[in-house]
């Protein structure tokens, strides 16, 4: 008799991973709290746009997905800086046949459910809102749109429900469960480029657009249509001081002057008076399981700040794992559970404290020569040994490298680097003292000194 799997949570990463546990012969029910978004004219939550790059194509790979989804994505190259005095300037991700892709969100989650449902071991149940469940006996209780209850048992439980998850927050009840939420000081909010008159793309297509103004940003990701959804990262206390129309007009002729004529000055009015900054959440548990009846993935076990595009594409992968691990112990979900837990938590966290670390890059380091003169020596080093040296970048976005092997990788290549600076400044400092005392004799020396000391003296 085939395993039967309750996804609760039919985001990006609970949808492929129905898709996944699909194809492994297991009977699965996907529950979602939200109506079918395939059905509604307008979607409310998050439309940040997605980065596809690797890891996430790769899973998508897995289960027939990759090239449906890349065609209705956009090639972004590299970096476009916009400067404050409107100069513009490019920076490459990599060589140049790497690319990340810039994704609708919704798009992107139509088409996973989709496909899952087109599996004959899928069903899909929309507007059931998990209350309680029992872990030990399988056993989950939903309220569904007629606030009817619904009890549902299963083998296994996945947990793909979002950095609030309601699964998480049940097993803390039940085990000893770490966890860390942290909220950065900063928020988002989000405004639109539209097409121009003649409905072309008003800015360059290829690239994933940055306003580094060093303690806040804005980006810009291009859209399938013409548009570009911007999206504006900065301190709350910041957002608290726009009260008015004028002080939003002011605030982006001040720090973002390029960017009036292509938002219009409108549309910068209403966005402020009908939205306000929206937080940022980081979150990190351990274990990711409960024996064999329960697993966390995707934002539910590790939810991240956007700065390294990498939320969607290490959910993505966490599907990946688990079905690898399911192969290698022949789905004995008891030893497999805990595996997953054990191989993906330093990976996770890893990626977490990179995002962190990447808003830095994005909003500041960009405008540093230092980061500009590193990235082109990184690039010239992996040019020279392309095996050996990788950068950091690189190994996140056009690998499937262990993102704790991907930091360990770049401090080793600090290491070196700083290793090589220290020797050549030993060097360039004792080939100095010797030509010093090649060309003054110990006779001319000796001299020197006379005539200083009798100069003392007159």
């Amino acid at each position: 008799m085939p395993k039967r799997v309750a996804i609760v949570g039919g985001g990006l990463v609970g949808s492929l991973n129905a898709c996944f546990l699909a194809k492994r012969g297991f009977q699965v029910d996907l529950f979602e709290q939200r109506q079918d978004i395939r059905t509604l004219e307008h979607m409310k939550g998050r439309s940040i746009n997605l980065a596809l790059s690797c890891r996430g194509r790769e899973a998508l790979k897995h289960v027939g997905l990759e090239e449906q989804i890349v065609e209705i994505g956009i090639p972004m190259y590299g970096r476009m800086i916009h400067n404050l005095d409107g100069t513009l300037r490019p920076i490459p991700y990599g060589q140049k046949h790497q690319y990340i892709m810039s994704i609708d969100r919704r798009k992107l989650n139509e088409d996973l459910l989709t496909a899952a449902q087109k599996q004959p071991n899928v069903n899909l149940h929309f507007s059931h809102k998990l209350i309680s469940c029992d872990f030990v006996k399988g056993q989950l209780t939903f309220t569904s749109s007629g606030k009817q209850e619904v009890t549902h048992h299963c083998d296994l439980i996945v947990g793909s429900d979002g950095a609030f998850s309601v699964v998480r927050q049940k097993m803390m009840k039940q085990i000893r469960l770490n966890y860390n939420q942290e909220y950065i000081p900063h928020g988002y909010m989000e405004l639109t480029i539209p097409p121009g008159p003649n409905g072309q793309y008003q800015m360059a297509l290829n690239y994933l657009h940055i306003w580094p103004r060093n303690e806040f940003m804005m980006i810009a990701l291009p859209n399938q249509g013409g548009n570009f959804t911007l999206t504006l990262f900065m301190p709350f206390e910041i957002f608290d001081k726009i009260q008015t129309d004028e002080d939003a007009v002011n605030f982006f002729q001040t720090m973002f002057p390029d960017s009036i004529s292509l938002i219009g000055i409108e549309s910068i009015k209403a966005t402020f008076q009908n939205s306000k900054g929206l937080p940022v959440v980081s979150v990190k548990c351990s274990p990711y399981h409960v024996t064999s009846h329960a697993v966390l993935m995707g934002d539910a076990a590790h939810a991240m700040v956007p700065f390294y595009g990498q939320g969607m594409n290490c959910g993505f992968e966490d599907c990946i794992v688990l079905d690898e691990i399911l192969d290698k112990y022949n789905n004995d979900l008891d030893v497999a559970l805990s595996e997953f837990t054990k191989v993906r938590m330093p990976d996770a966290h890893a990626i977490c404290d990179l995002a962190m670390y990447n808003y830095i890059e994005m909003r500041s380091s960009v405008n540093s020569w230092v980061f500009l003169l590193r990235k082109k020596l990184d690039n010239f080093l992996h040019w020279l040994m392309p095996n050996t040296w990788i950068p950091l970048y690189t190994m996140v976005s056009f690998t499937r490298i262990p993102y704790s092997q991907c930091i360990a990788r770049r401090q080793w290549q600090d290491k070196v680097i700083s290793n090589t600076l220290y020797c050549v400044g030993m060097l360039t400092i004792v080939g100095g003292t010797y030509l010093t005392f090649k060309t003054v004799t110990f006779k001319n020396l000796w001299d020197r000194c006379q005539n200083a000391i009798l100069q003392l003296y007159n």
